[in-house]
């Protein structure tokens, strides 16, 4: 049996509002969240006139970090139909992720700082506009009736 889904099954069981599909994705955006801030501060330290030590930099993310890699992976992953997938997982909001996030941390799965909060989570984007599909450019209008 796979190790990951026993555990998530745990976790799953104490608040069923978020499918495992749900969990998996927020751990991958979490993952991306921590590879693009270390892959920055790489790129600020090399850009930097910095002597001596490298200062270590931490992987924690915050919770607007991670819910702007949720956004990226989900409209990376699933384009238009993103709101659609994530809903069906019972993520319809940023405090979702962040409601998934804490069950972790309740767990032991995550850890949190100090000044991490339930509240980073919320409102950091709408799913309805940030999902939305553009509308379509108006590059050829429809030709007006000529009377």
């Amino acid at each position: 049996m796979n190790p990951f889904r026993d555990q998530i099954g745990r976790v799953i069981a104490r608040d069923p509002r978020y499918s495992l599909e749900a969990y998996a994705f927020v751990l991958e955006s979490l993952n991306l969240a921590r590879e693009r801030k270390l892959r920055e501060a790489r790129r600020a330290a090399r850009g930097g006139a910095t002597r001596g030590r490298r200062k270590s930099v931490s992987g924690h993310v915050t919770g607007r970090q991670l819910c702007l890699a949720a956004r990226r992976l989900a409209l990376r992953d699933y384009g238009l139909l993103a709101a659609a997938v994530l809903n069906a997982w019972g993520l319809r909001s940023t405090s979702d992720i962040g409601a998934v996030v804490y069950n972790l941390i309740a767990s032991g799965d995550l850890d949190k700082t100090p000044a991490d909060r339930p509240e980073d989570f919320d409102a950091v984007f709408d799913f309805d506009v940030d999902f939305r599909p553009a509308p379509p450019a108006d590059d050829d209008p429809e030709p007006e009736d000529e009377d």
